[in-house]
């Protein structure tokens, strides 16, 4: 537990960290301002561990540095990146009002061709599912069928 602690703190400084550089770098330039500072880069940390049976705790823990946390993509890490991140909640109206499940279940894997999951800005769960599950293929079968459903309940209607 006291792991899981410490991975929870590391990704709250991370995600602290973000919004500060976010906020430091979008505020208007004063006349005696220097140069704009580069963009915001994305530091990259271990994925803290998660309870596989919670959609939301791993949507928090994983999707929402960029995806926000009502999956709008606007997340505390979205102006790092170089691809805006998805909209999450209009999956279903972008696919004919149906679900794209197959989609998000490749793209949360690393096995979709989306330009989104497969860059180096945006990390694919998968792997990551699979190093803190071991050799259980279950375990990692049931964070992804959990996350997509959480996903899946955050649909526009």
């Amino acid at each position: 537990m006291r792991a899981v602690s410490r991975y929870l703190l590391i990704a709250l400084v991370f995600l602290f960290s973000l919004s500060v550089m976010a906020q430091t770098t979008s505020g208007a330039a004063s006349p005696t301002a220097k140069a704009p500072a580069s963009k915001p880069q994305i530091v990259k940390v271990p994925a803290p561990s998660t309870d596989p049976t919670s959609g939301r705790q791993m949507f928090d823990a994983y999707c929402a540095a960029c995806h926000g946390q009502s999956g709008t993509g606007n997340g505390p890490a979205a102006p790092a990146l170089k691809v805006s991140p998805t909209n999450l909640t209009l999956l279903s109206k972008q696919h004919g009002g149906k679900f794209p499940e197959t989609h998000v279940v490749l793209a949360i894997k690393g096995d979709a061709q989306a330009t989104a999951h497969g860059n180096k800005d945006m990390p694919v769960w998968g792997p990551v599912f699979r190093g803190m599950a071991g050799a259980d293929a279950g375990s990692v079968q049931l964070r992804i069928r959990n996350l997509t459903a959480y996903i899946e309940g955050m649909q526009q209607k």
